[in-house]
């Protein structure tokens, strides 16, 4: 009976080599998402030295409880409305001190963009696409007013203005043109939103 030849053997001296190959044109060419979050601004460590009094007029509050509903300024109001109503209350422009907003000047309202505070307050059970629904329409009433000066001065839309200059891949020289303008528009409606302590009701 002639007798069987073996399986061939497999030469796997090269496998290593290839593995190592593989493993770096993944890495080469793979993309890492990151999360952008929420961008705001931490309070300063050192206290003020002087305590800062804050008009009520001042206080744009907007309240969510457990439910999902809206109390804004002790009223309840629809989402949909909520950008509206923060953005009037952003250039109420009560002093009249502010050359470029478009308020109403209601004296019971907010008297300029730099003192103008949105407080928001939400209940421990609200739903978080709830919460993080009612912060994109607030910022984005900072966004629309600042996109607004943005067309006006630089006929450029803000957000890509912004978007533009954090970019690390950004060209220096166009950072350095961008740097100044977007601060003169961030300064003309400072985003001051505050988040008040979580309710436990």
């Amino acid at each position: 009976m002639p007798r069987r030849k073996g399986a061939p053997e497999v030469n796997a001296g090269s496998m290593a080599d290839i593995a190592f190959l593989l493993l770096i044109f993944f890495l080469v060419t793979t993309t890492i998402e990151t999360d952008a979050g929420l961008d705001r601004m931490l309070p300063p460590i050192e206290p003020p030295e002087e305590d800062v009094i804050i008009k009520q007029k001042n206080i744009f509050t907007v309240n969510i409880n457990k439910n999902g509903q809206l109390l804004v300024e002790d009223e309840l109001m629809n989402l949909k409305n909520l950008r509206n109503a923060a953005t009037a209350f952003l250039e109420n422009n009560a002093d009249g001190s502010c050359n470029y907003c478009k308020g109403r000047k209601d004296a019971a309202s907010s008297d300029n963009p730099t003192k103008a505070i949105i407080s928001l307050k939400n209940d421990r059970e609200t739903k978080y696409s709830t919460y993080i629904t009612v912060q994109n329409e607030l910022v984005g009433a900072y966004n629309d007013l600042r996109n607004r000066e943005a067309q006006r001065l630089y006929n450029q839309d803000f957000t890509k203005m912004e978007a533009e200059y954090l970019n690390p891949e950004t060209p220096s020289a166009v950072r350095d043109d961008l740097k100044d303008k977007v601060k003169r528009i961030q300064d003309m409606f400072p985003q001051k939103l505050s988040e008040a302590e979580t309710s436990t009701n």
